[in-house]
C-alpha cells in the first residue's frame, strides 16, 4: 500500500465536487439522509461560505480572512434502516461536529437533515424537542449521570419528560437495564459504579424511551481497553437484539471494524470515503486512507468476494480446477482462507449459492496480505 505523500496531508478545500461514497437517493430503507451540509463557526458564516464556494479558499483562508473555522464540509450521507454507521477521523475531522448536527444541537450554515422523513431543519422549538425525545437518544463520552438520583431512575428520565406514569416508566427503565444486565444496580448511585457500568446506564438512558435513532459520540473512548472491547461486545449484542439505526462516532479504526456495517471517514470537515471496512482497505480513496487503514490486519476484514479471479477468466488463462477442490461462499474471511490453503494446495472455488463463480489460488492470497490488493 503506497505511504502517504505531503499532498495527502494538506489542509485544503478546493475543487469540491462529488464526494467519495456520496449518498444514493433517499430510499425506503433509509432512516437518516444528510444533504450537503456545511458548518462555519464565527461570525459571518454565510459570507465565509459563499467565499469558499465562489473563490475556493483553503481552510487556512478562511481563517485568515473571514476569522471562521470551517467545521464540516459539504457533507452528504445516508444510514439505513438497522444499521451501524461508524464516523471516524482523527482530532478535529469534524465527526463529533457533524453528528450534533443530526439532532440540531449545532444547526449548520447549510444543507438539509431528514430523519424518517421528517425534515428537522423545519421543526421548531416545541415539535423539535417532542422530535428529539421520541425519535433519537444520544451517548456521550461523558456519562452525563445525575448524581442525585438512583441509576433507575436515571434511566427512566426520559420517559419522565415524555410524562409517562411513574409506575409504568419504572417498569419500562427496569427492563432495560435487565437488557443491559444491570437490574440489580437499579437502586444504586452512579458514583457507586463503575465506570464501564456508568457507561451501560447512560446507553440504557438513551434505549428507554425506545427511539428509532441512536447517536454516540465515542461513548467507549474514555474507558480503560479491557473493559472498553467488553463493552464493544455488549453493543455488539444488544445491537443484534434492537436493530437500532445507530451512528457511532469513533477516532479507533480497529473499533469502527468491529462495530460498524459500514464506515465512513472524515478530514478537515470533508468526508474523504464511505464503505465497508473491506471496500476501505481494499481500496483506500486517496493516500490520506491509505495511511489511515495501513496498520489494520485483512485477516478478518477481506472476503473471499474480494480476492477471488473470476472462474471464466482463471479458465481461460488454462486455469484447471480439480473436481474435489475445496469451495467456500463469498463471505469467508481471509484468515480462513488462508487456513484452507495451508491444508490444501487446491484452487479454492468461490460460490454464490449452487453456482461456482470464481477462483482464489495461494498467489492470489499471498498478494492480496502483503499488497492488499485484489488479483485483477
Amino acid at each position: 500500500m503506497a505511504p502517504a505523500t505531503d499532498r495527502g496531508h494538506q489542509n485544503h478545500f478546493s475543487g469540491f465536487g462529488p464526494q467519495h461514497g456520496k449518498s444514493p437517493a433517499m430510499s425506503d430503507d433509509t432512516v437518516i439522509e444528510i444533504s450537503n451540509v456545511w458548518k462555519i463557526f464565527g461570525a459571518h458564516p454565510e459570507v465565509a461560505l459563499k467565499a469558499i464556494r465562489e473563490q475556493g479558499l483553503t481552510k487556512a483562508e478562511v481563517l485568515a480572512q473571514h476569522n471562521s473555522v470551517v467545521g464540516v464540509a459539504d457533507v452528504s450521507l445516508s444510514v439505513n434502516r438497522g444499521e451501524i454507521f461508524c464516523i471516524m477521523g482523527l482530532s478535529g475531522s469534524g465527526k463529533s461536529t457533524l453528528v450534533r448536527h443530526f439532532n440540531r444541537l449545532l444547526e449548520p450554515t447549510a444543507g438539509k437533515i431528514e430523519i424518517e422523513g421528517t425534515d428537522v431543519m423545519a421543526l421548531d422549538t416545541k415539535p423539535l424537542q417532542a422530535f428529539r425525545n421520541q425519535k433519537i437518544g444520544m451517548v456521550f463520552q461523558n456519562f452525563a449521570l445525575m448524581p442525585h438520583r438512583s441509576v433507575l431512575d436515571n434511566v427512566a428520565m426520559p420517559l419522565e419528560i415524555r410524562q409517562v406514569a411513574k409506575n409504568e416508566r419504572m417498569r419500562q427503565a427496569a427492563a432495560i437495564l435487565d437488557i443491559v444486565e444491570l437490574g440489580p444496580w437499579g437502586s444504586k448511585f452512579a458514583h457507586e459504579l463503575s465506570g464501564g457500568m456508568q457507561q451501560r446506564v447512560g446507553l440504557a438512558r438513551a434505549l428507554a424511551a425506545n427511539p428509532d435513532v441512536l447517536l454516540m459520540d465515542e461513548p467507549f473512548s474514555a474507558l480503560d481497553p479491557l473493559i472498553r472491547r467488553q463493552l464493544q461486545d455488549e453493543f455488539i449484542r444488544l445491537s443484534k437484539i434492537l436493530k437500532k439505526t445507530t451512528v457511532f462516532i469513533t477516532h479507533d479504526l480497529d473499533e469502527a471494524v468491529r462495530i460498524g456495517d459500514r464506515i465512513a471517514i472524515m478530514r478537515d470537515g470533508k468526508m474523504v470515503q464511505m464503505g465497508t471496512a473491506e471496500d476501505i482497505v481494499m481500496h483506500p480513496a486517496d493516500d490520506y486512507v491509505a495511511d489511515f487503514v495501513a496498520g489494520i490486519s485483512r485477516l478478518k476484514v477481506v472476503h473471499a468476494d474480494a480476492v477471488m479471479q473470476p472462474l471464466d477468466a482463471f479458465r481461460a488463462k488454462g486455469g484447471v480446477v480439480p473436481s474435489d477442490a475445496p469451495g467456500v461462499t463469498g463471505t469467508e474471511t481471509l484468515s480462513n482462507l488462508i487456513t484452507l490453503a495451508i491444508e490444501d494446495d487446491k484452487p479454492i472455488l468461490v460460490k454464490h449459492g449452487d453456482a461456482d463463480v470464481g477462483v482464489i489460488t495461494r498467489a492470489d492470497l499471498l498478494r492480496t496480505v502483503v499488497e492488499g490488493t485484489e488479483m485483477s
